[in-house]
């Protein structure tokens, strides 16, 4: 379903860094911690309320691997994923994204490894309803500062490689909900990342277009490392390993 092809159209992007798609661990959490403390709210004995999302959190993604994480709401696995991301930094622990330690870097730089090594597909897509399918598509290249034709020509490839060559110049509200997560996944594409987190990229679709969804994410993880959260055993189920979780610890690692 997917075209592995679109690698290559990656050589024309100006400024984009050199894969490092041979190092065998793409992702490792080690000892990871994690607590959100309120905006001042605090207990009467004075203590200052935080709650507690993960403790001691520790696994490996590969390149190549497909890992799931699965427990019931607010057992972390969103929390995971945004630490993976470095769009937040835990409390104790380090997160290694293809061999470079988040926490150890500024704000900035951390901004800048997500752009580069981090696609991202949401639920609800997140896609911005007035630009088109192939200008959202393109959207994280602007921020590489990629010229105009060659965002046009990476984000229509991208596209085609996601079987939406024809929707192109589609505007989000006049795409069925697969076409939109679609877009989504191209979009996280668009960078040609060595990650790919996915938080329930299923939850909004019918149970076919849901189908050809994880499809693809199937065939995207044939070269890259694919973190994906779901409390859908059918998602689940196209994983090569599941993290369970509950209460912010991992309970069962079918490595």
């Amino acid at each position: 379903m997917f075209d592995h092809s679109v690698h290559d159209s990656r050589s024309s992007v100006e400024g984009a860094d050199d894969d490092n798609r041979e190092s065998t661990t793409a992702v490792r959490l080690e000892g990871v911690s994690h607590q959100y403390g309120s905006t001042g709210g605090r207990f009467r004995s004075g203590d200052e309320r935080t709650v507690t999302a993960l403790r001691d959190v520790s696994f490996e993604v590969p390149m190549g691997t497909i890992v799931g994480l699965e427990g019931p709401s607010g057992s972390g696995k969103s929390t995971i994923l945004h630490a993976v991301a470095g769009l937040l930094v835990p409390t104790a622990g380090t997160v290694e994204l293809c061999g470079t330690d988040l926490a150890a870097q500024s704000d900035a730089e951390r901004t800048r490894v997500r752009r580069r090594h981090i696609g991202i597909v949401f639920q609800r897509f997140h896609l911005l309803p007035s630009l088109s399918a192939r200008a959202n598509v393109a959207l994280p290249l602007v921020q590489e500062g990629v010229s105009r034709p060659d965002r046009r020509d990476r984000a229509t490839t991208l596209l085609e490689a996601v079987g939406l060559g024809d929707r192109i110049t589609h505007l989000p509200g006049e795409l069925s909900g697969g076409e939109r997560q679609r877009v989504a996944i191209a979009r996280a594409l668009a960078t040609d990342p060595n990650v790919i987190v996915a938080d329930e990229p299923t939850g909004e679709l019918d149970t076919a277009t849901g189908a050809d969804v994880l499809e693809l994410l199937t065939d995207i993880g044939r070269e890259r490392a694919v973190l994906v959260a779901s409390h859908d055993e059918s998602t689940l189920s196209v994983a090569d390993r599941v993290v369970t979780l509950c209460d912010g610890q991992v309970v069962e690692n079918d490595a």
